[in-house]
């Protein structure tokens, strides 16, 4: 049988779904079945509307061997399980003459622990997990939540988090799910057989293709025990967000409550000498903390660097007097055992690693008004790890929206481990980029708008002649706004100040939940929406609704940002220029995620306003604007204003 062709089989899968193939999307389909087949890596920008996951889904399938999907969102996890590799199976069936199988697998918990949820947390307190909430089950929350989380355990098949509408709190979630850490084992846990999460491994054993997250990818990567199948091919979809949520999964912090809840576990568990010790060094650990200012620790102090050592070793002692004793009275001992196991373990991981001071790490004090001080610890890069555990075994596919910043691949191929395009040597990986462009005519449905005539912002304080060009702006839009803000402070106090001086309804993040509040903005043209770091990434409001986007400022990392600022001040050690390596591309990354939310669909119009002079003015600006979208440039307020005045009333002729 002759092996069916490419564009036959893309054809066949853009027919299913009801969508017109695009030149950029065959292109992209052409470029993954090259590097698979080369066994080689690629880094392919295509814009929205592409039609990227059957890009690399048909090639995928086609190939045959085992591919691991790693997506940033939920949303496009649900998206390819649910609809897209369904649809594409069947429309492959006919000519690949075989049903590739797929699934989903998520960390241990995201899934229902039976065990817990029938044999109770082990809490500090002796009552079970029930008892104290059925009582309160009309008044408090937590207990409505855990009563229904109970009946939903008979119902559900996957006993996924995700699956559970409506959704409940971390708190709630944390009575009924485990970590890795914490987990019995399926062998020796009395609901092994009908584990969720064990159910869902030997799902992706079997699977073709396994969806997953970009954590769980850095978990397979960083703790060496493999948690994904054996695969020959990974994806990696938006490949934009992966250094962010590697650097999230190899940071370790740790709080005077974690401490204490650590104690308390292990008290009943071990001797009153070796709980004494780690009570005490828990103690002195938040006499430190107390006095905690927030920032970087280039240097451990004296009495921290003590108080980690105490830890250390009185959690060492702890660990092995743990795994020494039995005791039979404790109830249900394994899974009390393997709580406190957990939590003494991961206290001394991150006191003994701030202890041996690696300089390839970053250690730093948070403070929060509510929770006390924080101490974290995060590597001060992840490319190297990412090259040797990503690159070594399989091809690999990296894909976004927004991968080339500044014009190139190479800033986005660094901090993935990556050499310059087109270098070649031993053990170097050998990528090469592409960009398949958009669908999109961006000249002519967009504007890039750049109020030059503002002041500079500072760091500080109120910008009144901001306030007057967003409000007016708004107006000539008829609202139809998105506005973007770099600090949640800005986006409260834009929202503030125009809820009094304009008519247009307009919604905050933070008071509602967020799918509730981009559903109410997509209902009403004339409501705005202002937020921060979420709605430059999660939003998609094709049509009316969004017809202008805002950006208070560039979104410039803050000066006294520990990690970013440690790895500026490493590239200039290197000789290299810290402020466009790091706090420039972390501008365009999200500048460009900005700015793609205006134009969602080919009918859709609008303007990309950016109420910072500096994208005009600063040598920077052109790094800046050559990572957006290639709309239409202007300076000019009045013509702005003209603009989005005649597409409202386009729009309201449309009768939207």
């Amino acid at each position: 049988m002759t092996k069916p062709s490419l564009p036959d089989l893309l054809h066949a899968a853009v027919s299913a779904v009801g969508g017109t193939e695009r030149p950029g999307q065959v292109a992209m389909a052409e470029a993954v079945a090259e590097a698979i087949d080369d066994n080689s890596h690629r880094l392919i920008q295509a814009g929205t509307g592409t039609g990227k996951s059957l890009g690399y889904l048909v090639p995928a399938l086609a190939h045959g061997e085992r591919v691991v999907v790693a997506t940033a969102t939920l949303a496009l996890q649900r998206q390819l399980v649910e609809r897209d590799l369904p649809r594409t199976v069947e429309a492959l069936h006919p000519q690949l003459r075989r049903r590739p199988q797929f699934a989903m697998l998520k960390g241990r918990s995201n899934y229902l622990c039976l065990h817990r949820l029938h044999e109770g947390a082990p809490q500090d307190e002796e009552d079970g997990l029930f008892d104290q909430f059925e009582a309160a089950a009309p008044t408090s929350k937590l207990g409505q939540d855990l009563l229904r989380m109970r009946d939903w355990a008979d119902e559900t098949e996957t006993g996924d988090r995700d699956d559970l509408t409506p959704g409940v709190s971390d708190k709630a979630w944390s009575q009924i799910s485990v970590s890795s850490r914490e987990c019995l084992g399926a062998t020796k846990c009395a609901y092994g057989a009908e584990c969720f999460a064990e159910a869902a491994r030997e799902r992706a054993k079997l699977a073709d293709v396994v969806v997953t997250n970009h954590a769980l990818l850095a978990i397979d990567a960083i703790e060496g025990a493999p948690v994904l199948p054996q695969h020959e091919v990974l994806i990696v979809d938006e490949a934009h967000e992966l250094v962010s949520r590697v650097t999230g999964v190899a940071t370790g912090e740790l709080t005077p409550g974690q401490v204490n809840r650590a104690v308390k576990r292990a008290a009943k568990l071990v001797d009153e000498k070796t709980a004494d010790s780690l009570q005490t060094a828990s103690e002195t650990f938040e006499r430190v903390m107390e006095l905690a200012l927030p920032g970087r620790l280039e240097q451990i102090p004296e009495d921290l660097g003590y108080a980690l050592m105490s830890l250390r070793d009185s959690a060492r002692n702890v660990i092995s007097a743990i795994g020494a004793t039995r005791d039979k009275s404790v109830h249900d001992e394994d899974a009390v055992r393997k709580q406190a196991l957990a939590a003494v373990e991961s206290i001394h991981g991150v006191a003994e690693r701030i202890t041996n001071g690696s300089e390839y790490d970053v250690v730093w004090y948070e403070r929060h008004d509510r929770f006390g001080a924080t101490l974290r610890v995060a590597p001060l890069s992840v490319s190297g790890l990412l090259r040797e555990k990503l690159f070594e075994d399989r091809s690999v596919v990296l894909t976004s929206a927004t991968l080339k910043l500044g014009g190139d691949f190479n800033g986005v191929a660094a901090s993935l481990g990556l050499s310059p395009e087109g270098v070649e040597g031993d053990d170097v990986p050998v990528w090469r980029g592409l960009d398949v462009g958009s669908p999109f005519d961006y000249p002519k449905q967009g504007i890039l708008y750049v109020a030059k005539h503002l002041a500079t912002p500072g760091r500080e304080g109120t910008r009144g002649d901001m306030m007057d060009e967003l409000a007016e702006l708004i107006e000539a839009a008829g609202g139809r706004t998105l506005g973007l803000f770099s600090s949640m402070r800005g986006a409260k106090a834009a929202a503030e100040e125009l809820r009094g001086r304009l008519d247009n309804p307009i919604l905050l993040q933070g008071e509602e939940t967020l799918g509730e509040l981009i559903k109410s903005f997509a209902a009403d043209p004339k409501t705005c929406l202002f937020g921060t770091l979420s709605l430059w990434q999660g939003v998609d409001v094709p049509g009316p609704s969004c017809q202008l986007v805002v950006m208070d400022r560039i979104p410039f990392p803050r000066p006294d940002d520990p990690l970013m600022s440690a790895r500026q001040k490493s590239v200039e050690e290197n000789g290299g220029n810290g402020f466009m390596a790091v706090a420039a591309t972390h501008a365009a990354l999200l500048m460009a995620q900005g700015a793609g939310r205006l134009v969602r669909a080919s009918g859709d119009r609008g303007v990309v306003a950016v109420l910072d002079p500096r994208l005009a003015t600063a040598r920077y600006g052109s790094f800046l604007r050559a990572t957006l979208p290639d709309f239409w440039y202007t300076t000019d307020r009045n013509q702005a204003r003209r603009s989005l005045a005649a597409i409202d009333a386009a729009a309201h002729a449309d009768g939207k």
